[in-house]
């Protein structure tokens, strides 16, 4: 189980282009949350689009901070994608991956926070 300094940030608060957090209090566009932390997800550092999606880059983060469960959104529309080399290296890193419409990910990935496993996620806010 995690420690209380190492547990990811609790999402309380999701709606179109918005994600709060607790622990770091905070509010993003789209966010990048994993164990001990959390900051807002800048596309522009590794190139990122709607399509082809969430790319290698932008996991590696969450890994660095120990998370043993990845939760990817999609957008509330399901617009944004995931490419395959993504869930390759998480399965080969020995990592759980979940890709779910927003507001499922964010309901999978706080019941994970509050049974103390190690989570991290890329959430995305709007489409």
């Amino acid at each position: 189980m995690a420690t209380t300094t190492n547990a990811s940030p609790r999402i309380t608060h999701v709606s179109w282009g918005r994600l709060e957090t607790s622990e770091p209090e905070a509010s993003f566009k789209d966010a990048k949350l994993y164990p001990g932390g959390g900051r807002a997800w800048d596309w522009n550092e590794t190139g990122t689009s709607h399509t082809p999606g969430i790319q290698p880059a932008d996991v590696e983060e969450l890994l660095e901070n120990g998370a043993e469960v990845v939760i990817l959104s999609k957008g509330m529309n399901e617009r944004l994608q995931v490419k395959s080399e993504t869930l390759q290296m998480l399965d080969d890193a020995g990592v759980e991956a979940q890709v779910l419409q927003t507001e499922e990910a964010v309901e999978q990935y706080n019941k994970l926070q509050e049974a103390g496993t190690p989570v991290g996620g890329l959430f995305h806010s709007t489409c």
